[in-house]
């Protein structure tokens, strides 16, 4: 399922216009990664949670010329499943 699919599902089964739904997706998606870039974590209680975990640098390696690089660390989000979730997934 992609963006507009999910667009397309809520609108029908809450009956809000797909302009609307779509607006609310936009600001929803905004505010989580608003929230990230300022370190914080979103908890969406049952679904999961949103958060920032730090990559540590290592090595690696131009797969071109060979050459070693050196990778620096760095913040990369991450989503962990809520038990809900978990359960409706099983």
């Amino acid at each position: 399922m992609n963006k507009q699919d999910l667009i397309t599902r809520i609108s029908q089964n809450s009956g809000m216009t797909k302009k609307d739904v779509e607006a609310v997706i936009n600001h929803f998606l905004n505010e989580i990664t608003q929230a990230l870039s300022e370190g914080e974590k979103v908890q969406l209680i049952g679904f999961g949670t949103f958060e920032t975990r730090k990559r540590s640098g290592r090595v690696g390696r131009n797969p071109q010329t060979g050459a070693t690089i050196e990778i620096p660390e760095s913040q990369v989000p991450a989503f962990r499943a809520g038990s809900r979730l978990k359960e409706a997934v099983k």
